[in-house]
């Protein structure tokens, strides 16, 4: 019998000149949010021995939007800043519950740059999607269909390393159906001219594209190291590499697909 389970749908998108304004400004709110809430948590924490939780965290969010210096936390959307403060909780419980480490200030050159929009945040009419503080739809690459009748619970907007922008949709999908169960077994082999050899005697060629790869990583990472650490060109080839990586990574996936 098969189940209601929540997937998640990655897709590439590429935004407008405005959307990409407003994308990144939400970034860098999300990301002082986050910084302000941790640094309030850690204080009460050091100083007074007090746990604060998301409901003090909220509370705390109003108030720096009414102060001078933060008001431009009301330039973006809301939703993405709670989502922080909810992340941020998530982050702590597994602390206490020593499954993860104490969670780290976000850095604007290394952290994951992203945004998350519940249903309040955007609104999804056939299969057009469009944001909180935005006019425009985003225009999504649909590489992929979604399950029939599921419209999304949660949007999540991130940016990778290497400036490419995504979208992952979170639905219900109720068409999910268990594996049949098999006594079979099939063994696998790794070789030189052959990528896979399979015991079943099928076998997956080498693309031999591996020396090429090689060589424009070791190049971008050759480059990188020779930038001064702080630099702007520092951060350019930081870029650079991230987009070798994001290549070499593509090119593997649509191998095996």
């Amino acid at each position: 019998m098969g189940g209601q389970v929540k997937r998640a749908f990655k897709f590439r998108f590429y935004p407008t000149e405005a959307q990409t304004v407003e994308l990144s400004r939400t970034f860098g709110c999300v990301r002082k949010v986050y910084n302000l809430a941790l640094q309030a948590r850690t204080e009460a924490w050091t100083q007074r021995r007090e746990r604060v939780g998301y409901g003090a965290t909220s509370e705390l969010l109003t108030l720096w939007k009414r102060t001078e210096e933060l008001a431009f936390l009301n330039d973006v959307s809301c939703v993405p800043l709670q989502q922080t403060l909810r992340h941020l909780q998530t982050a702590f419980s597994n602390f206490w519950a020593r499954r993860a480490r104490y969670p780290r200030f976000k850095s604007r050159k290394r952290s994951r740059a992203s945004a998350e929009y519940t249903r309040s945040a955007f609104r999804w009419r056939d299969g057009v999607r469009t944001l909180a503080k935005m006019a425009e739809p985003l225009e999504i690459r649909w590489s992929r269909p979604l399950p029939e009748g599921a419209a999304p619970s949660t949007v999540t907007v991130p940016r990778d390393a290497a400036g490419r922008w995504f979208v992952s949709l979170l639905c219900e999908d109720p068409n999910v159906q268990p594996l049949p169960t098999t006594d079979s077994v099939v063994g696998i082999d790794v070789g030189l001219d052959h990528l896979l050899v399979f015991s079943t005697g099928e076998k997956i060629p080498n693309p031999r594209h591996e020396r090429l790869d090689r060589l424009a990583l070791v190049k971008a990472q050759r480059a990188l190291s020779r930038k001064q650490k702080g630099s702007n060109n520092r951060a350019k080839a930081r870029v650079r590499l991230a987009r070798v990586h994001a290549g070499i990574a593509d090119r593997r996936t649509d191998y095996l697909h």
